[in-house]
């Protein structure tokens, strides 16, 4: 964590805290079981000034997430747009990664999460390049988890709930352990499905291909910010289920994330891909995504919201 960053406050429950004065007890509920939803977006420095990337859309998915799970959160979609904005704002940031979490705090310590109240938090830090500064450029090698993604009707892929990171954290562990910057899982059934903490395109013959969300995979914002620049720039894009071995043979692949933004893929389980460097369409993509994000190009689909007015 950056210093700086704990200099400044966090949003807690409708009001400013110190950092060091955002706490919780140790007997809450979310420790012991995992009981939180959050969201992860960032902030960029424009030319125009600071912008959050697609907040409302963030805001939204996170109240999705807690309807899932059967989790009230007490305050609005617009309220918590505010309150992130405000976040920005008061700290005096550029540029930030934005950290929006709902979840069970204190009373009992049943499974039962209902006695439980919500508490809401949104902390704001400095943060780069996800998968590492080079990550843009010269892509990453990657290889194909042992850990698959959840099965259907067992945990629920659409929710970005904290206690399904546990099993993103098996695949990140696992990759990183042995030498790999990230790890790809296979969905229940065997089939492609994403990162730990990011959605997949496979590239070949000039067309885009991604898991559909049937796959255990997260509805991504950036993967549909893709979806529409790729269309925009020509290309046809289908969501189907993606054969592990359509990897090796894919012309170009990439991520995509609020982290990762978008990130070629170099290898795979040692298998070049492609070139071995990033490729074409990713690099045009990515061009046409930092364009946007930077306040380089028209923001026709109005993805960024400017933090000081």
């Amino acid at each position: 964590m950056n210093p700086e960053d704990e200099k400044g406050k966090i949003w807690f429950n409708g009001k400013f805290v110190d950092w060091k004065d955002a706490n919780i007890h140790v007997m809450s509920h979310v420790i012991h079981y995992g009981t939180a939803v959050f969201e992860g977006l960032r902030c960029y420095e424009t030319e125009q000034g600071a912008a959050t990337f697609r907040l409302m859309d963030h805001m939204r998915r996170l109240l999705d997430s807690a309807k899932i799970y059967r989790m009230e959160i007490p305050y609005t979609q617009q309220e918590l747009f505010d309150a992130c904005q405000e976040t920005v704002r008061i700290n005096n940031m550029k540029s930030a990664y934005l950290r929006p979490i709902a979840f069970r705090g204190y009373n009992t310590l049943g499974v039962d999460p209902m006695p439980n109240p919500v508490e809401v938090v949104i902390g704001a830090l400095s943060w780069g390049k996800y998968l590492g500064d080079e990550a843009i450029n010269d892509g990453v090698d990657v290889r194909v988890s042992s850990w698959t993604r959840m099965a259907p009707n067992t945990f629920p892929a659409m929710a970005k709930c904290g206690a399904n990171y546990m099993n993103s954290q098996l695949i990140k562990m696992e990759a990183m352990a042995e030498g790999y910057i990230e790890g790809i899982a296979l969905d229940a059934s065997g089939y492609v499905s994403e990162g730990s903490g990011e959605n997949i395109f496979v590239i070949r013959d000039g067309k885009l291909i991604t898991p559909p969300l049937g796959a255990s995979v997260l509805p991504g914002l950036t993967r549909n910010c893709v979806i529409t620049l790729a269309n925009e720039l020509g290309y046809e894009v289908i969501e189907q289920l993606v054969p592990r071995e359509l990897l090796y043979i894919a012309d170009e692949v990439f991520f995509t994330g609020s982290a990762a933004e978008v990130s070629p893929i170099r290898t795979i389980d040692k298998i070049k891909i492609g070139s071995g460097t990033r490729g074409p369409i990713t690099q045009k993509i990515q061009r046409r995504f930092f364009d946007i994000i930077e306040g380089k190009a028209e923001d026709k689909y109005g993805w960024l919201t400017y933090v000081y007015k």
